[in-house]
């Protein structure tokens, strides 16, 4: 099965504020930015997906993220996240109605493809599956299969809202990279121990540079 990933991305001046105590206001856009550049990059070599259409209204984002080969979908709800990302599974399932579409997180900077492709092979056996964050209560990856609704529930506590919903659970236990999301200063630090893309490694750099 190859699927269709869509990923969510508010606009950068607003996102990582949970990092404030890692890289002041002036840095932090551009570390969302690294997050997701690289985030997309390990997508696209994911053999198990098809294309990655992101959801945004960021300018600078848009067109960095589109020069990877993203599709770029226009966040017309402006409601937050889950209505971006049923907002951009509608829009994949407008031109492929039997799409199967993956959500994942726009901050993933340590995502491996294959690992990636280990996750969305597991999710192909249900109709909607999701996977754990590193911390497990949240979600990195919601799936949905050819005729099934997403129905995302991201947010606080999403691993018990999305298993409420009839979501399956994925237990995978090798496949850290897509589990490490970057939230805060101390998953900042877990992804730099798996490896990180060379955007986030390079903004990481001037973090540093920076006195940060």
């Amino acid at each position: 099965m190859q699927w269709t990933v869509v990923i969510p991305l508010k606009p950068l001046a607003r996102a990582k504020s949970r990092l404030a105590d890692t890289a002041h206001d002036g840095l932090r856009p551009a570390l969302a930015l690294a997050f997701a550049q690289d985030t997309v990059a390990a997508v696209l070599a994911c053999p198990a997906v098809r294309d990655v259409a992101v959801v945004t209204n960021d300018a600078l984002a848009a067109r960095e993220l589109a020069a990877l080969g993203a599709a770029i979908v226009p966040d017309e709800p402006l409601g937050g996240l889950n209505a971006a990302l049923t907002h951009g599974a509608a829009a994949v399932r407008a031109f492929r109605p039997d799409s199967a579409v993956a959500a994942l997180n726009a901050d993933l900077p340590a995502l491996r493809p294959l690992e990636l492709a280990r996750v969305l092979n597991a999710a192909a056996a249900f109709p909607r599956a999701f996977l754990v964050d590193a911390a497990t209560v949240g979600t990195t990856v919601l799936t949905a299969g050819p005729g099934q609704e997403l129905l995302p529930r991201f947010g606080r506590h999403s691993r018990n809202r999305h298993r409420d919903s009839g979501a399956v659970e994925l237990a995978l236990t090798t496949v850290r990279s897509v589990r490490q999301d970057v939230d805060t200063g101390d998953d900042l630090r877990a992804a730099l121990a798996l490896g990180v893309g060379s955007r986030t490694a390079t903004a990481v750099e001037g973090l540093l540079l920076a006195g940060q």
